[in-house]
């Protein structure tokens, strides 16, 4: 198993100040993720915890960091304009981290969505590739595509990791919105698993199996894209 050292940083976005962040890194990473947290939950959540981890133990760094709201204990996420200064605020001290390191970017729904219209914007410098995890699609009960009309104007691989009982992206719509991208989008999917990657117990699985499958599809797919 590898070693894995955490150290507290602070990011500055700017107009929106400073936010926290935590780098979780081996002692030689072949990769950085740069790893936005969730519109209900902050960069310390447990999934986000246990996700940071399982990649370091496969060779890949991340950078996890608060988005303002979230700084300022608000429970409304940020304007999208907020967020994705965040997120190329937290794209860049990632860069100055580990200068030359191949970086993917993306996050756990919101943050996942954030970085991708940050992405489609203007390309984040350095990043070779976007993993979402748990691709918020469409709201609960209301199936739509619309929020991935500006994936199209994305040109870097793709990999979306979604849970099949995932209700904020129905697999009948996340299947075709992927094709549609062509070979540069990978979709992952997850038999039974939700929106935060948990399974039934009927299911014969438990969601430490799920974590580490994702994490390996994660690893496997950034291999070609960070060497």
């Amino acid at each position: 198993m590898k070693h894995c050292a955490s150290q507290s940083l602070t990011i500055d976005t700017g107009k929106s100040g400073p936010v926290s962040a935590l780098l979780v890194s081996p002692d030689t990473p072949r990769a950085c993720y740069v790893f936005a947290h969730g519109a209900g939950a902050g960069m310390t959540h447990s999934f986000m915890e246990a996700f940071s981890k399982g990649l370091c133990e496969r060779g890949i760094a991340t950078l996890r960091y608060q988005f303002p709201y979230m700084e300022k204990r608000s429970k409304r996420p940020d304007p999208p304009a907020v967020a994705q200064g965040a997120v190329r605020a937290a794209v860049a001290k990632a860069a100055e981290t580990f200068p030359g390191l191949g970086l993917i970017a993306g996050g756990k729904s919101f943050g996942g969505r954030m970085t991708s219209q940050a992405q489609a914007a203007a390309p984040l410098p350095g990043v070779r590739g976007l993993a979402f995890v748990g691709f918020p699609l469409h709201p609960a009960g209301k199936p739509s595509i619309e929020r991935a009309e500006h994936l199209a104007k994305i040109d870097i691989p793709l990999l979306f990791l979604q849970g099949t009982r995932d209700t904020l992206a129905e697999v009948a719509l996340i299947e075709p919105v992927v094709q549609r991208l062509g070979p540069r989008a990978t979709l992952h999917l997850e038999e039974g698993a939700d929106h935060s990657f948990h399974v039934l117990a009927r299911s014969g699985r438990n969601d430490r199996e799920v974590m580490a499958e994702i994490l390996d599809e994660f690893a496997k797919w950034t291999e070609p894209i960070v060497c």
